[in-house]
C-alpha cells in the first residue's frame, strides 16, 4: 500500500466526492437493514397471533382480525418495497460520487504522467521501450483507477455494513453474534495468504503486457520491412509465443483468484449453519424468536455479497499497488537539464564549446573528446565526417537534448546551462537526421503547435524546401492529410517538409543534421541555394557526411572519432590536401560515375 499513498494528493483534491460517497453508502446501507427488521415483526407477528386467530374460528372477530392481519402483512410488504427503492437511488448516488471521482483521478493521472514524461531527457527514452511506456500510462493508470473507483466504493460498503450490521447484531444477542462471526479469522488468513501470490503474479502480468506491447508497436512501425522479407509468419508467431506466455501469467492469477469465492461461501455457509444450530437453542431457551434467527440469516446473506467482494477488492488494490509502483518508478525519474537561472532573452547566435567531453549515458560510448569550437554571430558552419565521429551529438548539445559530460556551452557569452531551456528551444529550428512528422495535414506539420503563424510565412517555408510544386500536385494541397510518421510522403518529401518546420519558425539558430541526405543531388543544390538567404541572418550549423551540403558554409569542421582534425574554408581544406581532400575527391568522382 506504500505505492498508492501518491495517490492521497488526487482523494484530497476531490474529497467532497469522497465524502458525498461515504454519506450516501451509510443511507443506502441503512435502508437494507431495515427490511431485515420489518421481516422480523412480520414473521413474529404472523406466529404470535396465527395461535389467537384459530382460536376465533367461526366468529366473526376472526374476520376483523384477519383483515387487521392482512394490512399489518401489506403495510409491513410496502415498507420493505420502499426501503428497497431508496436503497437503489442511494447506490446510484454512491456510483455518481465515487466512480465519477475515480474517473477525474485517471484524468489526471494520465495528463500528469504524460506531461512528466516530457520534462525527462532524451536518455530516458533512449532506456525505455515505447510500449513500456505506453503502458504505464494506458493499462496502469486503468488499474489505479479501478482502485479509487470500484474497489473503494467497495471497500468502503464492506467497512459500513459491518459495523452497521454487527453492531446491531449485537444488541440482539450478543454469543449469537459471536458464533455467526467465528469464521472471519479464518477469512483474514485465507485473504492474506493469497494476497501475497496476488502480488507477486500481478507484477509479473504487467511486465510482461509492457514486452508485448512494445513488441505489436515495433511489429506496426516496421510492418513494410516485415513484408518487404516476407516474414509474416515468423511475427506471428514472435506474437503468438509472446501473448501465450502473457496468458499463462494471466492464468496463473485467475487460479489464485478462484479460491477466493469457495472459500467465502464455505465460511457463509457454515454461518448459517451456526445460526440455526446456536440460534435454535436460544430459542429453545426463550431467549429469541424465530424471528430473530430469520433477521439473522439476512443479515448474514447481506455480507455475503461485500464478503466476496472482498477476494475481488483485494485483488485489485494489489494490481492497483504493483501498477502505481510501475508508474511510481518513473515518475520518481527526475531531469538532469534543469536551468540554473532561468535566463530569457532574444538569442544573437555566437556559440562556443569549451574543452567538451561527451560520454552517452546509456551506452557509454564518448562521442566527443577535448572538443573546442566558436561560432560567430551569423557565421554558417558546416561539420563534416564519417558515421560515428561526433556530428549528430553536437547537435543534440546545442539543442541542450543533453549536457556535456565535461566542459562548458556558452550561447552569447552566456552558459547554456543558465537560459530558460523552453524559451531557448523556441529560438533554434532543428532539423534531426531521422525526420519524424506526426499523423496531421501539411500545413499543420510546417507550423507545428505554433497557432499565431501566418499562412503567407508557411508558404515561403515549403518554397524555400523546395516543397511547394510537391504540395500543388496533391488533390488537397496543404490540408493533405500524412499518415503515421509521414508515410504518405517519400523519404525526400518528408525531409524537406521537416526543413520547411525548421525554418518557418524564423529561429535565431539553425542547425540541419544531415537533413539532405534522401534527395539527389540537384534538389539539394535548389534547396541549399534557397536556404542561403535565410543563412545570412543568423547562426547555422549544417552537419552531413557530403561535401557538397558544405559549399555555402563560411568555414568547415572535419570531424574523426569525436576530435577535430581540420577547419577552414573549402579552399584552403582543399589546399592542405588532407581528410577533406580526401573526401571531397571522393565524393566528387562518385557524382561523375
Amino acid at each position: 500500500m506504500k505505492a498508492l499513498k501518491y495517490l492521497n494528493q488526487y482523494l484530497l483534491k476531490y474529497k467532497w466526492y469522497l465524502i458525498l460517497g461515504i454519506i450516501f453508502t451509510v443511507i443506502s446501507n441503512l435502508f437494507g437493514i431495515i427490511p431485515a427488521q420489518l421481516v422480523r415483526y412480520a414473521l413474529d407477528l404472523v406466529i404470535d397471533t396465527l395461535d389467537i386467530y384459530y382460536l376465533f374460528s367461526g366468529s366473526v372477530l376472526q374476520s376483523k382480525m384477519y383483515d387487521i392481519f392482512a394490512f399489518s402483512i401489506l403495510l409491513y410488504g410496502l415498507l420493505i418495497l420502499a426501503m428497497a427503492l431508496l436503497k437503489g437511488i442511494f447506490l446510484f448516488l454512491v456510483r455518481q460520487t465515487i466512480i465519477v471521482m475515480s474517473r477525474h483521478i485517471e484524468f489526471d493521472l494520465k495528463n500528469d504522467v504524460y506531461q512528466h514524461y516530457q520534462t525527462l531527457p532524451t536518455s530516458f527514452f533512449r532506456q525505455h521501450s515505447t510500449g513500456d511506456l505506453m503502458a504505464r500510462i494506458s493499462e496502469d493508470v486503468s488499474n489505479v483507477r479501478i482502485y479509487v473507483g470500484p474497489a473503494l466504493m467497495y471497500g468502503i460498503n464492506l467497512i459500513v455494513l459491518f459495523i452497521l450490521v454487527i453492531s446491531y447484531m449485537l444488541t440482539v444477542n450478543v454469543k449469537l453474534t459471536f458464533y455467526v462471526l467465528l469464521p472471519l479469522p479464518l477469512l483474514s488468513i485465507s485473504v492474506y495468504i493469497v494476497n501475497s501470490m496476488i502480488m507477486k503474479r500481478s507484477q509479473e502480468i504487467q511486465k510482461q503486457l509492457s514486452g508485448l506491447s512494445t513488441y505489436v508497436q515495433e511489429a506496426f512501425s516496421g510492418i513494410r520491412v516485415i513484408k518487404s522479407f516476407v516474414q509474416e509468419k515468423h511475427s506471428f508467431t514472435n506474437f503468438k509465443n509472446e501473448a501465450e506466455d502473457f496468458k499463462n501469467k494471466s492464468l496463473k492469477l485467475t487460479k489464485v483468484d478462484s479460491f477466493f469465492f469457495p472459500i467465502i461461501l464455505l465460511l457463509i455457509g457454515l454461518s448459517n449453519i451456526l445460526i440455526i444450530y446456536v440460534g435454535g437453542k436460544e430459542i429453545i431457551n426463550g431467549n429469541l424468536t424465530p424471528g430473530n434467527i430469520t433477521e439473522f440469516i439476512l443479515y448474514v446473506n447481506m455480507l455475503t455479497w461485500p464478503v466476496m467482494a472482498l477476494g475481488w477488492t483485494t485483488s485489485q488494490i494489489q494490481r492497483a499497488a504493483s501498477s502505481q509502483q510501475r508508474i511510481n518508478e518513473f515518475l520518481d525519474v527526475k531531469t538532469t537539464l534543469v536551468s540554473e537561472k532561468n535566463i530569457v532573452h532574444p538569442l544573437d547566435g555566437s556559440i562556443t564549446f569549451k574543452n567538451i567531453n561527451f560520454i552517452y549515458p546509456d551506452s557509454g560510448i564518448q562521442a566527443l573528446e577535448n572538443f573546442d569550437l566558436t561560432v560567430k554571430k551569423g557565421e554558417t558552419v558546416a561539420i563534416l565526417g564519417t558515421t560515428g565521429s561526433g556530428k549528430s551529438t553536437l547537435a543534440h548539445l546545442i539543442c541542450r537534448l543533453y549536457d556535456p559530460t565535461e566542459g562548458e556551452i556558452l550561447i552569447d557569452n552566456l552558459p547554456l546551462k543558465d537560459y530558460n531551456i523552453q524559451e531557448y528551444r523556441r529560438q533554434i529550428g532543428y532539423v534531426p537526421q531521422d525526420v519524424f512528422l506526426f499523423s496531421d495535414s501539411i500545413e499543420n506539420n510546417v507550423r507545428f503547435g505554433t497557432t499565431d503563424m501566418p499562412f503567407e510565412r508557411i508558404e515561403q517555408a515549403v518554397k524555400d524546401a523546395d516543397l511547394y510544386n510537391n504540395i500543388k500536385n496533391f488533390p488537397l494541397g496543404y490540408g493533405t492529410m500524412l499518415g503515421e510518421r509521414g508515410i504518405t510522403l517519400s523519404g525526400g518529401q518528408k525531409q524537406r517538409l521537416s526543413i520547411a518546420r525548421a525554418i518557418a519558425r524564423d529561429p535565431k539558430i539553425l542547425i540541419l543534421d544531415d537533413c539532405l541526405s534522401a534527395v539527389d543531388t540537384n534538389t539539394e543544390n535548389i534547396i541549399l541555394n534557397n536556404l542561403k538567404r535565410i543563412m545570412d541572418q543568423r547562426t547555422s550549423i549544417i552537419i552531413s557526411h557530403r561535401v557538397s551540403s558544405a559549399k555555402l558554409a563560411d568555414r568547415i569542421v572535419v570531424l574523426d572519432d569525436g576530435k577535430i582534425i581540420e577547419q577552414g574554408t573549402h579552399q584552403e581544406l582543399i589546399n592542405k590536401n588532407g581528410s577533406y581532400k580526401e573526401l571531397y575527391d571522393k565524393q566528387l568522382m562518385a557524382e561523375e560515375v
